[in-house]
């Protein structure tokens, strides 16, 4: 990590806010309007920000929202990048060591995923409690410094237990029904076989996406509390009859909006100091 890019990208968002975000919002497909909620808001363009790289996906509007939610100073990213657009790991984790940079303690991942648990059904809302790396990359290969983290970090609580519970907490003021498992992150860009989604299941995996795990590393490498949400836009290859499309997963997205603003506004209103 080159740490002159990070003060370079830090410094230059610092001078555009007046406040110190404590909580850091990765809003996956489809999930980018949480931030549109945010009071006055500053918002800055990926492709103004020094070294960042710009999202490519359709669904996401490549931009950060900083300023206040539900009482939180809170930073937003709409729109996230991911292995498969052809950057690479350092890249696609660079905005969560940019956060860290301005601040933020707690962050919270949101994704859209196909749902590999055949009890689940398109519109459930997952909270992550572990992952499976099957990315065949890591983003902490390569030299470790000291400064951003250890060179052998845990990764048995990525996912905060107090952050889970929490949540758990949460869904049931909001008299909202949410799942728990595990998060399979695949590289992409195609959607996996049914034979794939098979062995997956097989291994542990719950639901599966193309992004969070190496984010979701990095804040763990960074000593970030996270809490990962997944939205369950689709069933995984093989388990419908029908083919798998990305306009499925906005749709999806789409339609569990109220309930998902009102499960994650409800989470930072009551979260802990």
């Amino acid at each position: 990590m080159n740490k002159m890019y990070l003060r370079d990208a830090a410094n230059f968002i610092q001078k555009k806010v007046n406040t110190a975000p404590s909580v850091g919002l990765i809003l996956g497909s489809g999930l980018g309007v949480l931030a549109e909620e945010i009071e006055n808001p500053t918002v800055i363009k990926y492709k103004d920000i020094p070294h960042f790289p710009e999202s490519t996906v359709s669904g996401h509007k490549g931009q950060l929202v900083i300023g206040e939610l539900e009482g939180r100073q809170v930073v937003a990213m709409q729109g996230r990048f991911h292995y498969y657009e052809g950057y690479s790991m350092e890249q696609v984790t660079f905005p969560v060591r940019v956060m860290k940079e301005i601040g933020v303690e707690t962050l919270f991942v949101t994704n859209a995923a196909g749902g590999i648990n055949e009890s689940f059904h398109p519109g459930d809302l997952m909270i992550i409690t572990d992952h499976i790396n099957n990315m065949g990359d890591s983003p902490l290969i390569g030299p470790n410094d000291e400064q951003l983290g250890p060179r052998f970090p845990d990764m048995s609580e990525a996912y905060d237990r107090d952050l889970i519970s929490h949540a758990k907490q949460s869904a049931e003021r909001v008299e909202l029904q949410v799942r728990e498992g595990v998060y399979i992150g695949n590289t992409g860009p195609a959607y996996e076989t049914a034979a794939e989604i098979r062995m997956l299941r097989t291994l542990g995996g719950d639901a599966v996406g193309m992004s969070t795990v190496p984010e979701v590393t990095v804040a763990s490498h960074a000593g970030l509390r996270v809490l990962g949400i997944s939205c369950i836009s689709n069933m995984a290859a093989g388990i419908l009859d029908q083919p798998l499309t990305h306009d499925e997963v906005i749709d999806t997205t789409a339609k569990v909006r109220e309930d998902f603003l009102g499960f994650v506004k409800d989470m930072l209103k009551t979260l802990p100091a």
